[in-house]
């Protein structure tokens, strides 16, 4: 146990090898066949004791610990069943966007029960309002949360098949083996799951406590793993929503104001698009005015010959200066901290642009609203609180609202919000008719989730030797955590470390998302949020690329000042042993301090959150002849040409699966530092497109990307966001060694021109594209 949580009341993290050893209650729910469910109580004692005033809240309690808290008490809902066919049946009650976690939960399932991975079935579940809040995918959550209650279930359905096959075998339940889903007693008799799943079905529910199986004794846990949806993503079979064939539900879009959140007023020519080939419907709705058609290049037809007259939206006329100008406004008063011959500060502002959340998968939903009932599909991050918004939208109760979650390619933060989910119903209403509505690449591009524009400043006092204070003053655009984030704040605030059920809903998010890994003295970090004009969202890993970035610039400096090397500076100042081991392995393993050519620096970075800890160390090249190589229509800049990860986020399920994310978040960081952001130019950005918004393509990717991922003794922790923060930051302070200046502006590149022509806004989506394979959207 660390001082710190015995300061605040915490029982001590279970280790790896800990949890097999452990009794779990679980329960056999009545029925025809296996259903099998965790019992895990409310941990109130662990938040319930002051936090002592040297460490940070972050430091013992993160958001982790919340969204986990929240979804404990419904823990005993989540059941694995056994089939008669001898498979094992699991409805996930989170969402897969690309992030491997079906895969995950059928690892989980298949180690426990002893089955094949491909006899373990995974879908997603529908909403299920009795889940609470046990239904939101976000935060890197899902297996530090699940992990456990996943076990825990299979570990029940297990036992339930053994007693059933000791009384058909008339022998022990220690004398018989479980493997491939046959269970086999010492004669060589044997049973399969399938024949057992029956007579091993309880009638009534009741409670049952069991071991977990020896970690020591796993096969397939920690073993790199092939995603069970692989085939089926590269030969075109997996299904999302715009795959459906929903009868009735025709293709349908919008057409949006030329400003961003403008109003129609009026529909100036509907007969003549409802005339129009193939539109079968034009309807107005709060955010546009939809077209139904019978296919969705009729419905582009349709929408960019409408003529509507338009509200002007809340920032009609202002661009990004304007904005920045609104958030500096805002800043709050920072302590001053002396500049002595003794002790020194270090000062710098920094400005986070406007960025897009940039999924693959367009946003998209299908809804088919009656008088009495609605169902919907989409890709949906919490389908609880969708199902209660778009009920009182309609104005049904949530029980006849059914809401399907579909997988969907990409979200980075992006689907925790349900806009195309509420503004389908709202047109499926408006036009009585079934819809498969889709966005345009501008309509996500334009009127989509952005990642709120952010300033931060950072103070850093220095003298003797050591780090006297270290002060950070972050001021956003506000953050729409409208999600469930915010609904989990609230009902959880009297459980909450000693002050933080005080703070506003995005106060507190910052607060356990943000840490500082350091002895720096005293550590101040503060957010202020202001404008609430804007469609927010919590891009991939929330506040921690931009908090990140300035902090770790700001130790370069420090570091520099000081006459240190930044990685060993690191190191020394360090108060935390998993950041101190990722960081040692990462500068053996990248080469930390080897002779790089002019023009040319490596950076390195770290980063703690979500019960693990991250270094990157990049090597950038921002030389002239890189920084002008010539690209068709392209951006193209300073280059990262090797990316190293050394990560450690506890016991790992699928080291695939680990890797794959690091590099996700490599690409990702990236873009946030070098290239990508919006530009809102009077009252619109102009982005309208995935060839207007520069992430980090081809040209851009490191040529080198390497992973290494720890052993580790401690519980599974979060694997999506990891990665982002510390190569945002890692490749800010490779900049600003190459070129020998600090960056304070993000995207470097933003108030470059536009490399670009924007697209019209009226209309305001282009032409129905006529050669697919030289132009896309």
């Amino acid at each position: 146990m660390t001082e710190i949580q015995e300061d605040i009341g915490m029982e001590p993290s279970i280790g790896r090898h800990s949890v097999g050893r452990r009794r779990f209650l679980g329960y056999l729910i009545g029925g025809t066949t296996v259903v099998a469910a965790a019992e895990l109580g409310l941990l109130s004692g662990q938040v319930a004791a002051k936090i002592p005033s040297a460490p940070q809240v972050f430091d013992a309690y993160d958001l982790s610990d919340l969204l986990t808290h929240a979804a404990q008490p419904t823990s005993g809902l989540i059941t694995v069943t056994i089939n008669e066919d001898g498979t094992a049946s699991f409805a996930l009650p989170r969402a897969e966007v690309g992030q491997g976690i079906t895969t995950a939960a059928a690892m989980i399932i298949a180690e426990e029960l002893d089955l094949p991975l491909k006899k373990i079935d995974v879908t997603l579940a529908p909403a299920r309002p009795e889940l609470v809040w046990n239904q939101i995918t976000g935060g890197s959550n899902t297996i530090h949360a699940m992990y456990t209650p996943i076990r825990v279930a299979a570990a029940v359905a297990k036992k339930a098949l053994l007693e059933a096959a000791a009384a058909q075998l008339d022998g022990a339940v220690d004398e018989l083996e479980t493997r491939d889903g046959v269970i086999t007693d010492a004669l060589g008799n044997s049973l399969t799951y399938g024949e057992l799943a029956a007579q091993a079905a309880s009638p009534d529910t009741k409670a049952v406590e069991v071991g977990l199986k020896d970690e020591a004794k796993f096969t397939l846990l920690g073993k790199p793993t092939n995603r069970i949806d692989a085939l089926d993503a590269v030969t075109g079979k997996k299904v999302y929503t715009t795959d459906l064939d929903v009868k009735d539900a025709l293709p349908t879009m919008l057409c949006r104001a030329p400003t961003l959140n403008g109003k129609p007023k009026k529909v100036l020519n509907a007969a003549e698009v409802k005339a129009m080939p193939g539109v079968t419907h034009v309807a107005m709705v709060p955010t546009g005015v939809a077209v139904r058609a019978r296919t969705f290049g009729q419905c582009i037809d349709g929408v960019r010959a409408l003529r509507v007259d338009w509200e002007d939206g809340p920032v009609a006329g202002e661009s990004d200066q304007d904005i920045l100008s609104g958030v500096k406004a805002a800043e709050l008063p920072m302590p001053s901290l002396p500049n002595t011959p003794i002790a020194k500060t270090i000062a710098y502002d920094f400005t986070f642009w406007f960025r897009s959340n940039s999924p693959m998968d367009t946003n998209s939903a299908i809804a088919d609203v009656r008088s009495d009932r609605a169902e919907i599909w989409s890709g949906l991050k919490n389908p609880i609180v969708t199902q209660q918004q778009i009920a009182l939208e309609l104005g049904l109760t949530p029980d006849k609202v059914k809401v399907n979650v579909m997988q969907a390619g990409g979200s980075f933060g992006r689907r925790l919000f349900f806009d195309g989910a509420m503004e389908a119903a709202q047109v499926s209403k408006a036009m009585g008719v079934p819809v498969k509505l889709m966005w345009h690449r501008s309509d996500d591009a334009r009127v989509g989730r952005a990642h709120p524009l952010a300033t931060s400043r950072v103070r850093a006092m220095h003298a003797a030797g050591e780090v006297l204070a270290f002060q950070q003053s972050h001021t956003a655009v506000e953050m729409d955590l409208r999600h469930g984030f915010g609904e989990i704040v609230t009902a959880l605030a009297a459980d909450l470390p000693a002050g933080l059920g005080n703070l506003g809903y995005a106060q507190t998010i910052f607060t356990l998302t943000s840490g500082i890994p350091y002895d720096f003295g005293v550590l101040t970090q503060t957010l202020n949020e202001t404008d609430t004009r804007f469609n927010t969202g919590a891009m991939r890993n929330v506040y921690s690329p931009d908090v990140r970035t300035a902090n770790e610039l700001v130790v370069d400096q420090l570091a520099k000042a000081m006459g240190k090397d930044p990685l060993a500076f690191r190191l020394a100042f360090c108060r935390n042993e998993r950041v101190r081991g990722v960081l040692k392995k990462a500068r053996e393993v990248a080469q930390w301090g080897k002779p790089m050519p002019a023009g040319t620096a490596q950076g390195v970075a770290v980063h703690v959150e979500y019960k693990g800890a991250s270094a990157c160390v990049v090597e950038i090249d921002c030389r002239p002849e890189t920084v002008g190589r010539k690209v068709r229509d392209a951006v193209t800049g300073p280059r990262v040409m090797k990316a190293t990860m050394v990560t450690d986020v506890g016991q790992v399920i699928n080291p695939r699966g680990v890797e794959a994310q690091m590099q996700g978040a490599i690409n990702d960081g990236i873009a946030m530092t070098l290239t990508s952001s919006l530009h809102l130019v009077d009252g619109h950005f102009e982005e309208a497109s995935w060839d207007n918004y520069f992430y980090t393509r081809q040209w851009n990717t490191p040529p080198e990307i390497e992973v290494v991922i720890m052993d580790s003794a401690e519980p599974p922790g979060g694997v999506g966001e990891a990665g982002v923060a510390p190569t945002a930051a890692a490749v800010a302070c490779a900049y600003a060694r190459a070129v020998g200046k600090v960056p304070t502006e993000f995207p470097i590149n933003h108030r470059d021109p536009l490399a670009f022509e924007p697209k019209p806004r009226t209309p305001p989506i282009p032409p129905s594209p006529t050669d697919g394979l030289r132009w896309t959207y």
